[in-house]
């Protein structure tokens, strides 16, 4: 786990052509012999990141027991808090470059994070809509590319910390809210 939250780091301040063995190691404080006795090739290593990817995000997801709306609100909150500790995630996902240096299994197993991730959004907003909290002028799938986009962006501003992932989840759901009427008018 150490090995690969290193190697997330790294692809997230120089990129996935900065990842090899000897960086790797150079970054843990140990030779590169020492990596090669975790791992039998730096394959093995986008491996074990993708391995860390996928544990990460999965416990980004709240029971599926809570409220729709307390669901999707927990769940903003602690993606974004995942994947702003971790942005080297967010880069993984998005990057075709790293698409390009993972095996097929690998880049299998990434694109069902994300498929993943737009399913439980999207059942969340479905969820909602028939209890009637969430506006049902909006499909569950553009809901999903709302939150999802708002996920990237709130992660991409590093300085924002807690406070601003706490006002993106409100954010989507001022935007998903069924409109309360204004002025008593319906």
């Amino acid at each position: 786990m150490e090995l690969a939250d290193a190697a997330l780091r790294l692809i997230a301040s120089k990129g996935i052509a900065a990842l090899s063995t000897r960086a790797l190691a150079d970054e843990v404080g140990l030779t590169t012999g020492a990596i090669f006795r975790h791992f039998s090739s730096i394959e093995a290593v986008l491996e074990a990141v993708v391995e860390r990817v996928e544990s990460v995000l999965d416990a980004t997801f709240p029971a599926e027991t809570l409220p729709p709306l307390e669901r999707l609100e927990a769940f903003v909150e602690a993606r974004s808090s995942a994947v702003a500790s971790q942005l080297g995630i967010l880069r993984l996902v998005l990057s075709e470059q790293f698409q390009l240096a993972l095996s097929a299994k690998g880049s299998r197993r990434l694109g069902e994070c994300v498929e993943k991730t737009r399913a439980f959004v999207a059942r969340c907003v479905r969820d909602a809509q028939r209890e009637g909290s969430i506006r049902d002028d909006i499909t569950p799938a553009e809901a999903a590319r709302i939150v999802m986009g708002t996920i990237q962006m709130v992660a991409f501003d590093v300085g924002s910390g807690g406070a601003r992932r706490a006002t993106a989840a409100a954010a989507v759901l001022r935007l998903l809210k069924v409109p309360s009427p204004r002025g008593g008018r319906s």
